[in-house]
């Protein structure tokens, strides 16, 4: 395979604001596919104090290529001050899976 598949993670304030965005992601071809998990709590450090919330969690398949585009737009629509995206290389997988990422996010 000519580019190397990541998983990308962010996580958003509820499963409408994830869904919206997931789908420009997949429309605009950054992202092959996105996987929303609900109803998860968030603990964190924040301003000083340590706060919790509940998410929703964002598996996002994309190519490293694809990455720069992919984090600014997820900044661009996610509602957060500092959203979390950061992603995980792909090393192995099934040939055929990681071949449509590929070429789910060709333009």
């Amino acid at each position: 395979m000519s580019e190397e598949s990541i998983l990308v993670f962010s996580t958003f304030p509820d499963a409408d604001t994830a869904r919206r965005v997931g789908r420009f992601l997949v429309e605009e071809k950054l992202a092959a596919c996105v996987n929303l998990l609900p109803q998860m709590e968030s603990i964190y450090r924040w301003k000083g104090a340590v706060e919790a919330a509940q998410e929703v969690l964002t598996l996002i398949k994309s190519t490293t290529w694809k990455y720069q585009l992919l984090e600014a737009r997820i900044r661009e629509l996610h509602p957060y001050e500092v959203p979390e995206i950061f992603s995980v290389r792909i090393d192995t997988g099934h040939t055929d899976y990681l071949r449509w990422i590929e070429q789910s996010v060709i333009e």
